[in-house]
């Protein structure tokens, strides 16, 4: 089985929930809309090995506070997942500035972030929607391609397998 050297943005599809309120842009990936059991993005055929899960700043403050319960099962279900990130559209410092309604304290979404974190979730701060936008694309193409060098090398190990074989048959 021969497989192309490399793997193509273009040739990865991504996956966006289709509760997915405001969806980002994934350019160059493709994208297909699904319903995903956890997060809000994953790639096609890697559904179980990487998820995405996106939250505005606005987002994050409920998250922390009042729909903090479902949040945590969220979280204990993309722990299951090899490669797990939480993106939020904010800063370390929009978070240290406080500037949202409500009662939540800039120490409590920290000291939240810093949990998630500590509990084995990749957070990532990457500022605005267009940011999370290029990081979740990244994230998705790496992974895509990690696991497509994986496939290329066992493919590569059964053609030599089949060969040798081959080659041995009287």
């Amino acid at each position: 089985m021969k497989l192309p050297a490399t793997l193509k943005p273009e040739s990865v599809i991504a996956l966006v929930d289709t509760r997915e309120q405001m969806p980002l842009d994934l350019h160059p990936l493709r994208t297909e809309p699904a319903t995903l059991s956890t997060g809000d993005y994953s790639a096609k055929g890697l559904e179980h090995v990487v998820v995405i899960e996106r939250k505005s700043l606005s987002d994050l403050i409920g998250v922390v506070g009042r729909d903090r319960e479902r949040f945590d099962r969220e979280v204990q279900r993309m722990l299951a997942y090899p490669v797990r990130v939480l993106l939020v559209e904010a800063t370390w410092q929009d978070i240290e500035l406080g500037q949202w309604r409500g009662g939540i304290k800039p120490e409590a979404v920290i000291g939240s972030l810093l949990g998630w974190i500590a509990s084995g979730i990749q957070v990532e701060l990457v500022g605005d929607h267009s940011r999370a936008g290029r990081f979740a694309a990244r994230i998705l193409y790496t992974v895509a391609k990690r696991r497509y060098r994986e496939l290329r090398a066992m493919a590569s190990g059964f053609d030599s397998v089949l060969t040798t074989s081959k080659e041995s048959r009287p």
